[in-house]
């Protein structure tokens, strides 16, 4: 006994596994994923379509179950879930989702709020008018055609699609290793933009741009800004920054609101409630007291009603920066062309889809041409056969049977058993009529140029089978006068016809012409305005300060990290001596630290004891009143809970942005031990949300100030003991950001440093030297009392400190314009000129600059701008 044959054949299954991923992607990306770049659908989409035509859920047909479309498509043409079908038709059916719905749904369909549609036994469909236009002419030879997945019926492979789909809908999938996603367009400006490239193919994309200026959403809102969506248009790939539409309503004296009528594409209404109502009770977004829904049938309109004195385009800021209100669309126009995916431009589309209507409408010619000549085949025959009536009579009356009648037409003879007197008897000429018309048997050169056996059949000398057939069809009543001239007529209509088809297909200027006239049509039945306004002020950086106010602002943050930013003229200027006024409901065990005047777009360094840099912009600070208590920086930046902030340096918007700049100035560090460090202000351009490290600190040391140098510029110590230490930064090398520096000052024991200045040299005549104590004493000195030394020594004196003036707290560089605030620890302030302050010598107490109450001293003071 023979053994059996073995089945099982050793694989590389690392070959195998490839081949077998490789085929299972194509399979995703050809039959699932990607749109046709003709129809603009993938291939659920158009079997949905299709089986609807098929089964008769036309326009203008009655609504049928949505079950039992479902069932049609799924027992036809796609074998898989009833779930992804349905969702599928869902989809076409939701005027948020699509902006020209293909599907016309009754009953619960979802809504923008994200509520899923009823269950398919309880909703009806049927095709909408404007899908018809996409499965017009499919049954005249316009499209190729597969078996389905049992080989028992078959589908199209593409639909006709009388107007661009892929454009005008849109389209969004992910495949195995890429993606598409497609914006849908206004249908009126894509076919206007389509017959200006028919008109001259060598259009440039900013003339399209005139017709298409951008997409339009079915949600309406607005595009902020074009040169994302022109950089989608030539490569198809880029980025569209969408904004709800909102605008400012007055609904009680002092009090408004602002409401939201339209929000971007795709943006779930109720999740964007949500999440502004969590950023209000986070007090992420500030300045909002109630929230409401007002949408109903007559549309959308959120209520976000503001407290009084609010800003509204503050708040409308926040809500585009922290919300889905402004959500970015990453253009990807990846679709199958000629079978293979491709990333495609607008102008490629256009070309694809016109290549395509030119392939629609000459298959469609030469099917209505051969529509045509079959017709006029036939016709041919009746009108000869009218001609020789009372013979073609006879022929049919004396055959012995059908048969035998068909073939006596075709040959033109009479039956063999009519005699000549039988024909005489009957009144018949002796000739047949295949004698009579001997040489004139040819039928029209425009007829049978093209026909085939199957249109005619057997071809006899006088008639061919076919024409023989329709005679022996041909009802009596038609024999009639009357009739005989509508058949002479009918004939003379489609050999016209054929003439004009011929023209056509011969004539690609004729056929791009019909497209036009069809294109129109379309358009004009179903175009509309466009609802996505699109602003053209936007840039490519869509940023939230393009629509803030640059406004002089005074920030303060407390020990605790308590921040805010108030109008700088909030604060009156006051002589010296004066009480001040409160700058903020602080704490028992808290107070103002920081306070400086910055304008809302600048740039903040903020640097902790721990050596770390964080950002900060001026306009992300909650605004406030003197009075009012601010927020914890630290819902702003992630500043570790034990960090506390040392320094914040403020740049502005345009040197922040200029490398130039960057690579000329630096910033200079100094710790409470003495350390100093310079690194470059390039290295801290490029903030991460957990911060950066600036510089390494030592154990038991913890950085004090850092400051923005020019590269030539002057660095003046002081500790808490009076003394001083002035050098020039050319003593301190520039290093990298994870360095320790190198000493700046020697310390006695107990003392600390307390102040770092930075100045240009040649500005020192400008300047005097302001020293303030605890306990709120203060005086300028000269700047030529304090020497040049070299880095590292233990300095001069700076200001003689008693038990009655307390330790040194701030040393300052002013100028007789200057104006400063002085911060006491229970949060008051003073704000006085610089130029009612003494001048006096180094080794001197100072006189009083403010009258502090019990327990209280100078915690800060700081530099104020001038008013204007």
């Amino acid at each position: 006994m023979e053994a059996k044959e073995s089945r099982i054949f050793p694989l590389d299954i690392e070959q195998e596994m490839r081949t077998a991923y490789i085929d299972y992607s194509m399979s995703v990306i050809v039959g699932r994923a990607l749109p046709d770049v003709r129809d603009g659908l993938k291939p659920v989409h158009r079997r949905v379509l299709f089986a609807m035509n098929e089964s008769g859920s036309t326009a203008n047909a009655a609504y049928k179950k949505s079950s039992r479309i479902v069932g049609e498509v799924m027992g036809k043409y796609h074998p898989h879930g009833d779930s992804a079908i349905y969702d599928t038709m869902v989809r076409l059916a939701q005027e948020f989702s699509m902006r020209y719905m293909l599907v016309d749904g009754q009953g619960n369909f979802g809504s923008v709020d994200g509520d899923s549609p009823a269950a398919m036994r309880y909703t009806e469909a049927r095709l909408s008018r404007l899908s018809e236009e996409m499965l017009r002419d499919i049954d005249a030879d316009t499209v190729d055609w597969q078996d389905n997945y049992d080989g028992t019926i078959q589908e199209p492979m593409v639909l006709p699609s009388a107007f661009p789909n892929l454009l005008v809908n849109g389209s969004d999938g992910i495949a195995v290793g890429m993606a598409t996603k497609i914006p849908p367009h206004n249908l009126a400006e894509v076919i206007d933009a389509l017959m200006a490239y028919i008109d001259d193919r060598d259009v440039t994309l900013d003339q399209l741009m005139d017709i298409i200026p951008g997409p339009d959403f079915p949600t309406g809102g607005i595009i902020y800004g074009q040169a994302g969506i022109r950089q989608a248009y030539a490569t198809g790939r880029g980025r569209v920054v969408m904004r709800a539409r909102m605008h400012v309503e007055e609904i009680s004296t002092q009090r408004e609101a602002l409401v939201i009528t339209e929000i971007p594409y795709q943006v779930n209404k109720a999740n964007l409630i949500l999440k502004i109502a969590e950023l209000v009770q986070a007090k992420k977004i500030e300045g909002i007291s109630f929230l409401r829904d007002e949408s109903d049938r007559r549309g959308m309109r959120i209520v976000v009603e503001l407290e009084r004195n609010t800003i509204p385009r503050v708040v409308e800021n926040q809500l585009y920066k922290y919300t889905a209100c402004q959500q970015t669309f990453g253009v990807n126009i990846v679709a199958l062309a000629n079978g293979r995916p491709q990333t495609l431009s607008l102008i490629d589309l256009l070309r694809h889809y016109l290549d395509h209507r030119l392939e629609v409408v000459t298959r469609r010619t030469t099917y209505e041409l051969r529509k045509a000549r079959r017709r006029g085949h036939i016709l041919q025959g009746l009108t000869r056969a009218l001609d020789e009536l009372d013979a073609v009579i006879s022929i049919i009356r004396h055959s012995d049977d059908t048969d035998a009648a068909r073939n006596n037409l075709m040959q033109g003879r009479y039956p063999e058993h009519l005699s000549a007197a039988d024909l005489q008897r009957l009144g018949l000429p002796a000739e047949p009529p295949i004698t009579r018309y001997t040489g004139a048997t040819a039928t029209t050169s425009l007829i049978e140029d093209a026909l085939e056996a199957e249109d005619t059949g057997e071809v006899g000398p006088w008639l061919s089978e076919k024409q023989a057939q329709a005679i022996l069809d041909l009802r009596l009543n038609r024999l009639t006068g009357l009739e005989r001239d509508k058949i002479e007529e009918e004939f003379q209509s489609i050999l016209a016809d054929i003439e004009r088809l011929i023209e056509i297909l011969g004539r690609e200027d004729l056929r791009l012409q019909i497209i036009k006239d069809e294109l129109i049509i379309v358009r004009d039945k179903y175009g509309d305005v466009r609802r996505t306004e699109i602003d053209m002020a936007g840039g490519d950086d869509i940023m939230i300060e393009d629509l803030i106010d640059d406004d002089a602002m005074v920030v303060s943050i407390s020990h605790e990290g308590i921040t805010k930013r108030t109008e700088l003229s909030e604060y009156r200027s006051q002589g010296r001596g004066g009480v001040g006024v409160r700058a903020g409901g602080m704490r028992d065990d808290d107070f103002l630290e920081h306070i400086f005047v910055s304008n809302n777009l600048d740039y903040l360094l903020v640097f902790t004891d721990s050596g770390k840099c964080y950002w900060l912009r001026v306009f992300q600070i909650p605004e406030g009143g003197r009075t009012s208590k601010g927020r914890s920086i630290r819902n702003l930046i992630q500043i570790a809970d034990e960090d506390r902030i040392r320094a914040v340096l403020p740049v502005s918007k345009a040197d922040f942005r200029s490398s130039e700049f960057l690579e000329d100035h630096f910033v200079v560090m100094s710790t409470v031990r003495g350390q100093v460090k310079k690194t470059s202000l390039e290295a801290f351009s490029r903030p991460r949300t957990d911060g950066i490290i600036a510089i390494s600190i030592d154990d038991g040391d913890v950085l004090l100030s850092a400051a923005i140098t020019s590269g030539s510029s002057e660095i003046m110590l002081a500790s808490s003991e009076g003394q001083c230490i002035r050098f020039t930064e050319d003593d301190v090398r520039p290093m990298g950001r994870n360095t320790r520096g190198v000493r700046g000052i020697s310390l006695a024991e107990e003392a600390q440093v307390i102040s770092m200045l930075v100045f240009q040299q040649d500005q020192l005549a400008d300047y005097t030297i302001l020293s303030v104590s605890e306990n709120g004493y203060g005086k300028r000195t000269s700047t030529d009392e304090f020497r040049i030394q070299s880095r590292g020594g233990k300095g001069i004196l700076a200001m003689k400190c008693t038990s009655k003036t307390g330790a040194l707290v701030a040393m300052k560089a002013v100028s007789e314009e200057s104006e400063l605030m002085l911060v006491t620890r229970s949060g008051n302030l003073i704000r006085i000129p610089a130029s009612g302050i003494s001048v006096i010598g180094r080794n001197t107490q100072g006189v009083r600059l403010i009258r502090l109450r019990e327990a209280d001293s100078i915690s800060d003071v700081s530099y104020i701008a001038a008013e204007e």
